[in-house]
């Protein structure tokens, strides 16, 4: 009887390979593409997949939204102007079958395409695009290496230019652009406030004019606010047209002379 365990031993091992070998289990997330004797067989998942042993080969594909950094590119613009640009790219596995048998390496692939395509598109742009209008180039460059990705059965649904690096020498002139720009902005801003003020003190002058007494108010008003300060000594001009009628009126009593 003994003789015999051996043996049975060997079946059981053997057993348990076929069946470690025969079970997958997949997460709510994975597919599994399945070759049979190197045909495709297609995807199966998420959960428990039984494979013919030695026989069945299963490919486990991850269906999340992959982040994936695109390393920093150098990249002449339009206008000659070299800078350095990284970006990120936001894409899943729409056909794990596709993903799989179309492709080599998905991740690579996308990765090469997506830094070719970065290159590209932005040495079509000016620099002062890149910097001003980067929502457009986004757009752009995310339908353009969708559009790559279609038959590998990769979805692109984001890339965002993330840093550009500009030139030492690039980045003084553009600080100097700026300064200019809100010397030029103040400027404005001061000119119109003088044309404003200017109206204002226009249509104040019309006022007084057109209402004689207005000026003399506002001549007192004036010199009521000089003398809240208490230490302040006021020396100021009396308006002729203030005294005049107390010098005509002793000229009235007076009887003209015999001469």
């Amino acid at each position: 009887m003994g003789g015999f365990q051996p043996g049975i031993i060997t079946i059981v091992v053997i057993g348990l390979f076929i069946l470690a070998n025969a079970v997958r289990i997949l997460k709510e997330y994975e597919r599994g593409v399945i070759f049979r004797l190197g045909r495709l067989v297609g995807s199966k998942g998420p959960g428990l997949i039984l494979l013919i042993p030695l026989i069945d080969k299963m490919v486990r594909v991850d269906l999340r939204v992959v982040t994936m950094d695109v390393p920093p590119q150098d990249v002449i613009t339009r206008d000659n102007v070299t800078v350095k640009v990284n970006a990120v790219v936001y894409f899943r596995v729409m056909d794990a079958n596709k993903a799989i048998v179309n492709v080599e390496n998905y991740l690579l692939a996308t990765s090469q395409i997506s830094q070719t395509t970065l290159r590209s598109v932005l040495g079509q742009v000016d620099l002062d695009d890149l910097l001003s209008n980067r929502e457009h180039i986004n757009q752009q460059l995310q339908k353009i290496i969708d559009d790559q990705t279609e038959p590998w059965g990769i979805k692109v649904s984001v890339v965002e230019v993330k840093n550009v690096d500009l030139p030492t020498e690039m980045q003084r002139a553009i600080a100097r652009q700026a300064e200019a720009e809100r010397e030029r902005r103040a400027k404005v801003i001061h000119a119109a406030g003088e044309l404003h003020a200017s109206e204002k003190l226009s249509e104040a002058a019309g006022v007084l004019n057109v209402q004689a007494g207005a000026l003399q108010l506002r001549f007192l008003q004036t010199l009521t606010e000089i003398a809240t300060e208490k230490n302040s000594t006021i020396i100021f001009p009396l308006p002729m047209d203030l005294i005049a009628p107390f010098m005509e009126q002793p000229k009235k009593g007076i009887p003209p002379s015999d001469n």
